[in-house]
């Protein structure tokens, strides 16, 4: 159990947001939680209301129970670490890893395998658990970040939300879009008919924004070498966004029409590529590049070698 005192010096202020603004490693929610659980004291009696206006001169007892433990269980499973301090913790994730517990997939998780490598994470509200601020398709490869604290996982929140987080993906399209670049805005939501599926939906039946950048990087005959840049975080958006403008990704079980291009690939051939962020605590830019799993390298060799043998056939 931890136990802080403080002195209100200003008054006006509600308790939340008192507590909230002077104590930056728990979240607003976090804060709450904790005063309609009877954990916070003002003037010696316990306060229950974290609409209650705070003065100058009262005295504020807040005691922080320990994290509880998720009732997950710790998986010994490799994980390809690309950056890691005691707030932060990025990983290539490879194909086939889910990234969270979910029905179907109940363990063997990204999640499981997180927490036998870090056992002693001080939590996340309330819950000794790692902080998801970003998910990737069980198939999509690539950069994921994961906050170890609160205070990081708050920040690292606020950062996608603000658009200053940079996350940068290679993805192999089939056809040759008509320009060399540009930008689909374009909401989504649930699929009207499959609930499994995303799709791009009116706002007015659920879908929210969601905005891809892309450029072509390489054109491949009949197929091209995409890079995109996320400005929102939807689910599926890139495979979603792609197929909507008559350009699914290669190998996307979902969204491609099952569509064959004679490579044996583990999913859509989508690479969460670089990432760049900012410290929750010392503030300074993190750039990493996960590189490009072999099944990727693979199918731009396969598709290279197409092109030079049609080149040499032509000719």
């Amino acid at each position: 159990m931890t136990e802080i005192s403080l002195q209100v010096e200003e008054q006006g202020e509600r308790l939340d947001r008192y507590l909230t603004e002077r104590l930056t490693d728990l979240s607003r929610s976090r804060v709450q939680q904790l005063i309609e659980q009877g954990q916070v004291q003002l003037n010696g009696k316990i306060c229950t209301s974290k609409k209650t206006s705070v003065k100058q001169g009262d005295r504020i007892c807040l005691e922080i129970p320990p994290a509880e433990p998720l009732e997950l269980t710790a998986q010994d499973i490799p994980l390809d670490i690309l950056y890691e301090d005691d707030q932060l913790l990025i990983l290539n994730k490879p194909a086939g890893l889910v990234v969270h517990p979910a029905p179907g997939h109940p363990d063997g998780t990204l999640v499981n395998a997180i927490l036998a490598h870090c056992p002693n994470l001080p939590g996340i509200g309330g819950v000794q658990r790692p902080g998801i601020v970003h998910r990737l398709d069980k198939d999509t490869t690539g950069a994921i970040a994961i906050a170890k604290t609160e205070f990081a996982h708050q920040h690292l929140q606020a950062q996608l939300k603000a658009k200053t987080a940079q996350r940068e993906y290679l993805g192999v399209v089939y056809g040759v879009p008509k320009t060399e670049n540009g930008t689909i805005d374009l909401p989504i939501g649930r699929h009207p008919v499959d609930r499994k599926k995303m799709a791009v939906v009116s706002p007015e039946k659920g879908g929210r924004p969601a905005t891809t950048h892309w450029r072509i990087l390489e054109r491949l005959g009949n197929y091209t070498l995409m890079h995109f840049q996320l400005e929102t975080g939807r689910t599926h958006q890139i495979r979603v966004h792609s197929a909507h403008i008559g350009h699914p990704i290669v190998g996307d079980p979902v969204y491609s029409s099952g569509r064959s291009v004679g490579v044996n690939l583990p999913g859509q051939a989508l690479h969460a590529w670089r990432l760049r962020l900012q410290h929750p605590v010392s503030e300074e830019w993190i750039e990493v590049t996960a590189p490009i799993p072999q099944t990727f390298k693979t199918l731009l060799e396969v598709l290279k070698r197409r092109v030079t043998t049609a080149d040499k056939n032509y000719k």
